[in-house]
C-alpha cells in the first residue's frame, strides 16, 4: 500500500516549467504533474505508431511492422496503467476528504492492488520513446524517398510510342529512352515528383525541355514542350504544372516525351505509372 501511495504522490507531484522570452517580457510558469508529461509523451508516441501502421500496410516491411505493433500494444498497456493511477489518486482524495480518521477507516477498501515499481516503469517508457524516435526517423527517410519517386502520368493521354527499341519516325531503329504520350497542344504537363529544376530551355532535337532532379537518385525529363513554365533552381511539387504540351524540336505532332532516370540510367517510365503508394 505504501509503495502505491508513494508512487501516486510522486507521479502526480507537479513540476514547474518556466518559459523565459528573449525580449523584455514576463516569464511564464506552467505547473504540470510528472504523470501528465509522461502521458503526453505516450500519446505522441502512439500517434507515431498509428501513422506508421497505416504506412506499413502499403509497404513490404514485415519486421518493422511487427516491431511497431509490439510497441503499440505496450503503449496501450502503459496508458491504462497511468489512467488507473489517476483514478486511484482521485479515490484517495475523496477518502481523505471525509474529515476524520474514523470515516476514512470505515470507508477504506479492505485491500489495495497494484504494486508498481516507479523506476522500472520510467525506464520502460524511456526505452519505448527511444524506439519510437527511431521509427520516426525511419519514416522521415521513407517520406523523402516517396516524394522523390516519380508517380503517375505527367500528362493525360495514350502512349503513342513505348520505351525500348522502336522504329524511329525519322528513319531507322533506335532505343527510345522514354515514352511518348499523345495529348492536345497546350495541355498542362505536371511534375511526377517533388524536385528542383536543373534545366529549362531549348535543345536542338527535343525542343523546349524541362529536367527535374528529385533526389534519392531520381530525375525526370519532359521534352517537345510548347512552352516551359519553370526556371532553373525552382522547387516544384508533385502535380505542379511545369510546361505545356507541344511539338517543338524533332516531332511529328503534339505529344510529351517523358523519361525517368534512376542513378543516371534510363528506366522504363511505365513502371512508375501504376504506383499508388
Amino acid at each position: 500500500m505504501f509503495k502505491l501511495l508513494y508512487f501516486i504522490k510522486k507521479a502526480f507531484t507537479p513540476i514547474t516549467i518556466m518559459v523565459i522570452p528573449h525580449e523584455n517580457m514576463k516569464s511564464l510558469s506552467i505547473k504540470l504533474p510528472i504523470a501528465a508529461i509522461i502521458l503526453s509523451m505516450l500519446f505522441c508516441a502512439v500517434g507515431s505508431v498509428q501513422v506508421f501502421s497505416l504506412a506499413s500496410k502499403g509497404l513490404d516491411y514485415p519486421l518493422m511492422a511487427e516491431k511497431v505493433n509490439y510497441y503499440s500494444r505496450q503503449f496501450g498497456e502503459w496508458n491504462s496503467t497511468m489512467m488507473g493511477l489517476k483514478k486511484s489518486e482521485q479515490d484517495f482524495q475523496r477518502l481523505f476528504a471525509l474529515g476524520s480518521k474514523e470515516k476514512v477507516l470505515e470507508n477504506m477498501e479492505t485491500s489495495f492492488s497494484g504494486d508498481i515499481d516507479w523506476d522500472s516503469l520510467k525506464m520502460e517508457i524511456e526505452r519505448a520513446v527511444t524506439e519510437v524516435n527511431e521509427i520516426r526517423d525511419y519514416l522521415r527517410v521513407q517520406k523523402d524517398v516517396y516524394q522523390a519517386t516519380p508517380k503517375g502520368y505527367p500528362v493525360s493521354g495514350p502512349i503513342s510510342s513505348p520505351y525500348g527499341m522502336r522504329q524511329n519516325p525519322f528513319g531507322g531503329r533506335a532505343h527510345h529512352a522514354g515514352v511518348d504520350i499523345s495529348a492536345r497542344e497546350g495541355t498542362p504537363i505536371r511534375a511526377s515528383a517533388d524536385g528542383i529544376v536543373s534545366f529549362a530551355g531549348w535543345t536542338k532535337g527535343s525542343g523546349y525541355v524541362v529536367v527535374l532532379e528529385h533526389g534519392c537518385g531520381y530525375s525526370s525529363i519532359y521534352a517537345h514542350n510548347k512552352r516551359n513554365q519553370v526556371k532553373v533552381g525552382q522547387r516544384v511539387v508533385r502535380g505542379e504544372t511545369i510546361g505545356l504540351v507541344g511539338s517543338t524540336g524533332n516531332s511529328t505532332g503534339p505529344h510529351l516525351h517523358y523519361e525517368v532516370m534512376q542513378k543516371g540510367k534510363n528506366v522504363n517510365p511505365k513502371t512508375f505509372f501504376a504506383r499508388n503508394s
